[in-house]
């Protein structure tokens, strides 16, 4: 993603999927409207990946799909 749209990491309101067990063991994703951030629960401040909301909610759809399925 490039940097102009990245989204400002320290306004996102994080959360985590509600299959996640009551530990740090998932992502959190962050939403900001035109991108989203994703980050280890486990290491907040270890960085993060971000996506445009086109791409993100491409592979929202693709996981539901089940395409991604073992």
């Amino acid at each position: 993603m490039n940097a102009k749209h990245a989204p400002d990491v320290a306004s996102l309101h994080w959360r985590k999927s509600s299959y996640s067990n009551a530990g740090n063991n998932c992502v959190e994703v962050g939403d900001s409207g035109t991108a989203c951030a994703v980050r280890d629960s486990k290491n907040r401040d270890g960085g993060h990946l971000s996506f445009s909301a086109e791409a993100w909610q491409a592979f929202i759809t693709d996981v539901k799909l089940g395409k991604y399925s073992l």
